[in-house]
């Protein structure tokens, strides 16, 4: 099938993560599940612009958020460029479609207060689970990682005597991120424990226990397990929406922006691949710096 092969191409060629290409196929059934409801049409070769806007506008009016909606446009343009260098298409419907306009939002996070909190005063229990949980949230704030780069870290990735993990980031790219002392001490309480649990299961294959980080069946962590945890210990310490591991990214880069740390340098240690996506950041520190002038400037 032409959906296939396209998912192939974004796999093999363009190397994109498992959870991208679950949103790039999950928007193409969408898509075609919409063309063969409104317009018995099953091949997406005989869409047309026309088609395209209508199903936008039925996902709007859906109150489909702005964003997401973009991210469907994202999608079909991938899919269509896709079919114009296979030669399957002389004219791309997608030329004709313009995305909707998104209003900018500041990145949420933490404050000092909160995350003072989160490791100074929060339980994380004893044991593997407590280990591991606490090593979880520990990393997600002090390197700014992403959910999906910490799942993939192994073992191996991990070099206490540098101070630093390898990531392996958006389009399979790797980079080095540095780790302080306090964070190498959970590696080491955590590695200690892992491994006890490790040889209690007699895991035999290498390969079921390469990962960092661990069930307590010995297997890999998933993207669930890891928003849950993160969650569960956030939710303690603050009551703003979307506790997510993405929050913490948030809060790494803004705490380190505020603290002076060089835009640049923030931007390597985030895996961004241009300036532009950390620079979202820098609005944070100027909306704080304009509440501090209206409350101390006399003439504010």
């Amino acid at each position: 099938m032409l959906k296939d092969k396209y998912i192939d191409y974004l796999t093999f060629e363009k190397r994109y993560s498992t959870h991208t290409l679950i949103a790039y196929r999950t928007d193409l059934e969408e898509y075609s599940c919409f063309l063969l409801s409104q317009y018995n049409i099953i091949d997406l070769l005989q869409s047309d612009h026309t088609f395209i806007r209508s199903w936008l506008i039925s996902l709007l009016e859906r109150k489909i958020s702005t964003r997401s909606v973009n991210r469907k446009i994202s999608t079909l343009k991938s899919f269509y460029r896709f079919c114009e260098k296979m030669g399957m298409l002389t004219t791309n419907p997608m030329n004709k479609v313009v995305s909707p306009q998104i209003s900018k939002q500041l990145p949420v996070f933490l404050t000092n207060e909160n995350i003072e909190k989160l490791f100074q005063s929060v339980d994380f229990g004893i044991g593997f689970k407590g280990s591991r949980d606490k090593l979880v949230v520990t990393l997600f704030y002090a390197t700014g990682i992403r959910r999906e780069e910490l799942i993939n870290i192994k073992v191996n990735d991990v070099s206490l005597e540098n101070g630093t993990i390898k990531v392996l980031g958006k389009r399979k790219k790797e980079r080095i991120v540095p780790i302080g002392t306090k964070v190498i001490g959970e590696i080491e309480k955590y590695l200690l424990l892992r491994a006890d649990l490790i040889e209690q299961l007699k895991i035999s294959n290498p390969n079921d226990s390469n990962s960092l980080f661990v069930t307590s069946k010995g297997l890999p962590v998933n993207p669930k397990l890891i928003y849950t945890i993160v969650h569960k210990y956030l939710t303690l310490v603050s009551s703003v929406s979307k506790l997510s591991p993405h929050i913490l990214r948030h809060t790494f880069a803004t705490h380190m922006l505020d603290d002076g740390a060089d835009i640049n340098a923030i931007k390597e240690l985030l895996g961004h691949s241009s300036l532009a996506a950390t620079q979202v950041y820098t609005h944070n520190t100027i909306e704080k710096l304009k509440s501090i002038y209206k409350q101390a400037h006399p003439r504010a």
